[in-house]
């Protein structure tokens, strides 16, 4: 099913559970020095939780940075505000990668906008040809491959394609419902 957006007329395809939409942007994601810290100042002065915990976060499977096999570690933490996730990312190691680029690039902050993607691969075809660039691909547990594309030193960060699969839905479906009338109560909760 098909709805139109009201201030833009285009038509988009169903909202997911989470009420974000194939196409659009559904996470802004930062990278922070201490994963911790970070979700304090979150909870304590934005006042957004609870935060969802990913300890060692390699992936799953294959992935790669820059056309060569990529071993980085980090962990990260999802939350959202309204029907946007926030994704907060610490890199555990030195391994290369597109957050350790960052890091040396511009220092910790603002890393990259998730787009939610029903065609990963035609949508990079898409990117490719307007100038961008594969930094990084990689397994995710909700099915197929996160892929990220790098605009040039210009764009403000990376975008992610998020495969716009049922498990991803499911997941971050359960992470906003966890959002609404949220107290900060428990706001911390370790997965996997």
């Amino acid at each position: 099913m098909s709805t139109v957006d009201a201030s833009s007329g285009a038509t988009t395809s169903s909202l997911f559970g989470f009420g974000g939409a194939p196409g659009r942007i559904i996470q802004s994601a930062f990278v922070v020095p201490d994963l911790d810290a970070a979700v304090e100042r979150w909870v304590g002065e934005l006042r957004t939780g609870p935060w969802f915990l990913f300890d060692h976060f390699p992936g799953e499977g294959e992935s790669s940075y820059r056309g060569g096999p990529s071993s980085a570690d980090v962990s990260i933490a999802m939350a959202f505000t309204g029907n946007l996730q926030i994704e907060l990312i610490q890199p555990n190691d030195d391994a290369p990668s597109v957050y350790r680029e960052t890091i040396e690039r511009r220092g910790h902050g603002f890393h990259h906008h998730g787009i939610a993607s029903e065609d990963v691969e035609a949508d990079i075809e898409s990117y490719l040809d307007r100038g961008f660039h594969i930094a990084y691909r990689a397994d995710v547990p909700t099915g197929g491959q996160v892929v990220y594309l790098d605009g040039g030193s210009e764009a403000p960060g990376f975008i992610e394609l998020i495969p716009a699969s049922p498990a991803m839905d499911e997941l971050f479906t359960e992470f906003w419902k966890a959002s609404i009338g949220w107290d900060g109560t428990d706001p911390t909760r370790r997965v996997g």
